[in-house]
């Protein structure tokens, strides 16, 4: 894993898991779970070394770091596939049923260059945007 991102700071860090644990607590406050003493202590310290920018936090800071690049790595592998699999080749089946060939990919032995020929003005890339 080398070339990694800075690594956020530990008030961002400290504070994002305040609201972490305090929406766990609120939650099973309304639920009536037993979850809600520990998760708002939890969060309560969390939210105190946040705001004063403990060092305490940059261990955690960094393991919760490099578990997001882990994750990041398996799971875009798998969306991706996902993503090829429910959307591009569903489409490429339809448009062979159909037998659409938008790319002009089937070989013609009657042309002698697959050229496009430009018919217009060039454009003069000017105010692109």
């Amino acid at each position: 894993m080398t070339n990694l991102p800075k690594l956020p700071s530990n008030r961002s860090f400290g504070i994002v898991f305040f609201f972490l644990f305090f929406a766990i607590s609120f939650y099973s406050l309304i639920h009536d779970q037993d979850f809600t003493r520990w998760s708002l202590g939890i969060s309560i310290i969390f939210l105190i070394l946040g705001l004063i920018n403990s060092k305490i936090l940059t261990p955690l800071n960094r393991l919760w770091f490099k578990f997001g690049i882990l994750l990041g790595r398996i799971m875009s592998p798998i969306i991706m596939a996902l993503i090829f699999f429910v959307v591009v080749t569903p489409i490429g089946l339809i448009m062979k049923t159909l037998r659409r060939d938008i790319l002009n990919l089937k070989y013609d032995k009657k042309i002698k260059s697959y050229w496009t020929k430009k018919d217009g003005t060039n454009s003069k890339m000017k105010n692109q945007f």
